[in-house]
């Protein structure tokens, strides 16, 4: 009775996993679209919203460098300033009286700054520095996502080849089971034997679980950094393994790291940082000295005293009531509860902190490369290494099956061949993708076009 219900359990989980499994394998069979590393890439910097926000605060940069320039221009008010009174009011004779009156003000007026310690030029400078910074920031975030796009789209790669080897050793476990089903039954091997194999197949089945569940996930990945519908049905193409093979004999780490050091956006960003903060002290450093400006005015007065008869007329009175006028302002700083000077200490301050950025960007930079291109190096032998040793375990085990068969083999021995058999295809999977990824790094880093 508990073989009966063993089998049970085995045929229902079966039937549950092949509908996972043909689940996920309809996400290939039924693919609309083969999607390149590249258009992969384009789709992501496209419609990823990081992007577009990072956009976004360069259009805020250029308004922001725009109006400081305008800052330059003389400003031009205009203004007009009216009033009604009514009540007792001494007049001319002295005399209180009862009045009722009626005043028009207009006026325009102009100003513009002389000498302000250059904070306005200074200031100019440092917006167009912040401007491309944040045209820098742009390239970053685009870079970022092409290195998140890289390793989702090898790891789908990756997910397919390990659900494509968990398939087939589910094929094989099935025949195994089948064969020893068979041989129990002629009296040749024992029910010890045949629960061996029913124990080998409910661990492929749960492979080939987790196989599938794993494809589907890095498939949902990287549509979502793509961002298009997470139910979008696409393929993803696979690369020439054998163009990597010996491609870390071309890279000196020290040539890497100098010619990233012109491209990467991260040093740019770094660097146009600590620009934009030495003319931020400037800035601040204007606020140190007088300010002088010179303006200008232009005006007239419109009165009218409704108890007076002989009120001029409105165009006479603003006619002969213009008023003009010109000067200059200079202004001394002399306390101001040492704002200025607290500006300058900031600005100094965040100029070393931005200095220390750029620094640690760059000695990031090369730490990264240098451990890149040794990766890269040892992911090779290790491709090497690895598909020697899955040749060898496949080529033990087909003997250890051919024994088994035949019963010279116990079925203990049998599951370990296999087992190794099986560590080493996964090994030498890993190891196939571990090396396209490094080599990739490397292009990634040199701001090369990501091919397969």
């Amino acid at each position: 009775m508990k073989q009966v219900a063993n089998y049970s359990f085995l045929t229902k989980l079966s039937f549950i996993l092949s509908f996972i499994v043909t689940t996920a394998i309809s996400q290939t069979s039924f693919a609309q679209e083969v999607i390149t590393i590249q258009q992969a890439i384009d789709k992501t910097l496209t419609n990823n919203l990081q992007v577009k926000q990072s956009k976004l605060s360069e259009s805020l940069s250029e308004v922001t460098l725009q109006q400081s320039k305008m800052a330059l221009y003389p400003n031009l008010n205009a203004s007009v300033g009216q009033s009604m009174g009514w009540g007792r009011n001494q007049v001319a004779s002295g005399l209180f009286q009862n009045t009722q009156n009626y005043n028009l003000n207009p006026s325009i007026s102009s100003s513009i700054d002389v000498f302000n310690g250059l904070s306005k030029i200074n200031q100019i400078k440092q917006n167009k520095l912040l401007l491309d910074a944040g045209k820098t920031n742009t390239e970053k975030v685009k870079n970022d996502l092409i290195l998140s796009v890289i390793t989702s789209y090898l790891q789908i790669l990756y997910n397919k080849d390990f659900l494509k080897a968990a398939e087939d050793q589910l094929t094989v476990a099935k025949q195994q089971l089948n064969q020893q089903q068979q041989l129990l039954d002629v009296g040749n091997k024992t029910l010890a034997d045949l629960s061996q194999s029913k124990s080998q197949l409910a661990t492929a089945e749960l492979n080939v679980t987790n196989a599938a569940n794993a494809l589907s996930i890095s498939y949902l990945t990287l549509a979502q950094l793509m961002d298009i519908p997470s139910s979008s049905v696409y393929e993803v193409q696979a690369p020439v393994v054998d163009s990597f093979k010996n491609s870390s004999s071309s890279y000196n780490a020290e040539e890497v790291y100098n010619n990233a050091l012109n491209l990467f956006p991260d040093i740019k960003l770094a660097s146009l940082n600590t620009a934009a903060a030495k003319v931020g002290v400037k800035v601040a450093q204007g606020n140190l000295y007088p300010s002088l400006s010179f303006n200008g005015s232009y005006g007239s007065n419109y009165f009218y005293d409704f108890n007076n008869l002989s009120n001029e007329a409105l165009m006479s009175q603003l006619k002969n009531n213009i008023r003009k006028g010109l000067g200059l302002s200079l202004s001394i700083p002399i306390f101001n509860g040492l704002q200025a000077k607290s500006g300058v200490k900031r600005a100094r301050i965040n100029l070393m902190q931005t200095e220390t950025q750029e620094q640690l960007a760059k000695n990031n930079l090369n730490k990264i490369i240098y451990q890149a291109v040794a990766d890269l190096k040892a992911a090779e032998s290790r491709y090497q290494s690895t598909g020697n040793a899955f040749t060898a375990q496949k080529d033990a085990f087909y003997v250890i099956e051919q024994r088994y068969a035949v019963g010279l083999v116990n079925s203990l021995d049998y599951s370990t061949a296999q087992t190794n058999r099986n560590k080493a295809e996964i090994d030498y999977i890993q190891a196939k993708y571990d090396l396209i990824f490094r080599a990739k790094v490397i292009d990634y880093y040199l701001g090369k076009q990501i091919i397969f």
